[in-house]
Parts: C-alpha cells; structure tokens; sequence
C-alpha cells in the first residue's frame, strides 16, 4: 500500500480533492472534506485498477506541496 498526498480544497458549493504524483487526471468532490476524500480515494483506486500501477509515479515523490499566489 502507497501513501499519497491529497490536496483538498474548499470552494462555495462543496469541496474537491486531487492527488498528487500520479500520471492521469483524478479528481474527487463532495458536499464535505470527508465527502471529497472519500470520493477521490475511491476514483485513485479504479485509475489505478484500470491503468496499472504504472500510473503512480515512484520518482517523483511529493515531499510537501505549497500554495501560491501570482499576477498574470
């Protein structure tokens, strides 16, 4: 079993939650922080049962992730 990092995030009208280091776009919602953790565990383990283990990226170990802000 790996251990992923997750990023959650809050928004008006529920919440989303990404994991980071794997190959592919998964992404998980809900009405709550529990909600949306649930939901992208489940959509990171049919990415992985449909793709392979390949998906998840063992040389790009995601120490710490941070949040930005920048003008564009």
């Amino acid at each position: 079993m790996q251990r992923i990092k997750i990023i959650v995030e809050k928004h008006a009208d529920g919440y989303v939650a990404y994991p980071l280091g794997i190959e592919g776009v998964v992404v998980g919602e809900g009405d709550t922080y529990e909600d949306a953790l649930a939901d992208v565990k489940s959509a990171i383990q049919f990415h992985i049962e449909t793709f392979g283990a390949e998906v998840l990226e063992p040389d790009s170990l995601v120490l710490e992730a941070f949040v930005a802000e920048a003008s564009v």
